[in-house]
């Protein structure tokens, strides 16, 4: 019978580190679909890792399916992600929920990103964007013309 060790425990996220780097070599190239599946079987071996859950979100973004990404975006930030990576998943789940019409979690979502990330710039940018679309056009422009400057 296989017993676990510390050094077959080692080895084992060295695999999956190899495994969600290809997954991201697979993304950069533009090889969308096959990142996906490869992070689908990641994220279902291992459903409490929150940067796998957050790449495989990115991913179906990446394939337009966006209503697929958010749980595994909600899922990545409840999780804990470290904070470069829980910029992106704030921009992404964000961006995601103001493209599928769901304005006030957009909002929700972007606020707390301001709140965390107050110089990216990307943030404040799809922020704006939301709150035009909540007819808040005067906040929204306020907002985009400070990122300008």
């Amino acid at each position: 019978m296989f017993k676990w060790n510390e050094q077959t425990k080692y080895r084992g996220w060295i695999v999956v580190g190899i495994r969600l780097e290809k997954a991201i070599y697979l993304r950069k190239t533009r090889k969308y679909k096959e990142s996906n599946e490869l992070l689908m079987e990641l994220v279902k071996e291992f459903p409490y890792n929150a940067s796998i859950n957050y790449q495989c979100a990115w991913s179906f973004d990446l394939l337009g399916e966006e209503s697929k990404a958010v749980p595994f975006y909600e899922k990545s930030i409840e999780l804990g992600l470290p904070l470069e990576e829980l910029e992106g998943a704030l921009l992404g789940l964000g961006s995601t929920y103001r493209t599928l019409g769901e304005y006030e979690k957009s909002k929700i979502v972007f606020l707390k990103g301001v709140e965390l990330f107050p110089n990216n710039r990307a943030i404040q940018t799809f922020y704006s964007m939301t709150l035009y679309n909540l007819n808040e056009h005067n906040k929204a422009m306020e907002l985009l013309l400070k990122c300008l400057i």
